[in-house]
């Protein structure tokens, strides 16, 4: 392997935003597969790149899986001994390094199940973040979720706003506009999160604008909530093109954030 192709790997990697550890062959004493240095990049579902093959990768793949499944992976240092055995003769033992490269997805919490709804939530399941579907009716939502996607049915929605982590992604498309309220009140006074978005026309906005800071909303904060939602220049009434334009929204803002230019 070229010493750089893991380097390659690791960038594409970094640019899908898809976790993964970086397993290095820190030292070895006697005879192992491979010699110091010796790397290999593991997801949860493919590997690339190697470090001998044998019953050490094997080894190997499996912690490094279930680095990735922990809750807060950090690097470590593991030694492995290596008896002769069929298949792989060679005696000693090797030492690991684990370092797992997780860049965080950014939690998209979707308030509303509707249409517009909908065909967002089935484009943010295809990029590199978690969704959050709310909604308090149970027949709006679709009888099977798209992968990363986790449902939440509650009469309350406005309090599921509370349990997101900071640095959230809101996005409020309920079909009732005092619901809309109480949810833009309750996320704009957290004030913690990466992006806000609530539908609407420019009345809309301006009627909010008016209501929110009546309840104490500073100007500040009201400046933060994208409403008309989604990017001006994509316009158009179809729920996928207002889905296509709010996607457009939050992968610039994601992206800004990582210091990827789009």
């Amino acid at each position: 392997m070229h010493h750089d192709e893991w380097l390659t790997t690791l960038t594409m990697l970094q640019q899908r935003g898809e976790p993964c550890v970086l397993v290095t062959v820190a030292e070895h004493q006697g005879s192992t597969p491979r010699d110091s240095g010796s790397k290999m990049v593991v997801t949860a579902e493919r590997c690339y790149h190697t470090i001998g093959g044998g019953h050490l990768e094997f080894q190997a793949l499996a912690q490094a899986r279930a680095l990735l499944a922990s809750a807060a992976p950090a690097a470590r240092l593991e030694r492995f001994p290596l008896a002769a055995r069929l298949g792989q003769c060679c005696g000693g033992s090797a030492t690991l390094l684990f370092e797992p490269l997780v860049t965080p997805r950014p939690l998209i919490a979707v308030f509303g199940a509707g249409h517009v709804g909908r065909a967002l939530v089935n484009l943010l399941a295809t990029l590199p973040c978690r969704v959050l579907w709310v909604d308090s009716r149970a027949a709006e939502f679709p009888p099977a979720l798209p992968p990363g996607v986790a449902q939440r049915l509650t009469d309350a929605p406005e309090e599921v706003v509370a349990e997101l982590p900071p640095g959230s992604y809101f996005v409020v498309l309920t079909h009732d506009h005092q619901l809309d309220l109480v949810l833009s009140e309750q996320i704009l006074r957290r004030g913690d999160f990466r992006y806000f978005g609530l539908i609407g026309s420019a009345t809309k906005r301006k009627r909010f604008d008016y209501r929110l800071s009546g309840k104490g909303i500073s100007e500040e904060r009201l400046q933060r909530m994208r409403c008309p939602i989604g990017l001006p220049d994509v316009t158009g009434k179809l729920p996928a093109e207002i889905a296509v334009a709010i996607a457009g929204e939050i992968i610039a803002s994601y992206q800004a954030d990582r210091g990827i230019l789009a």
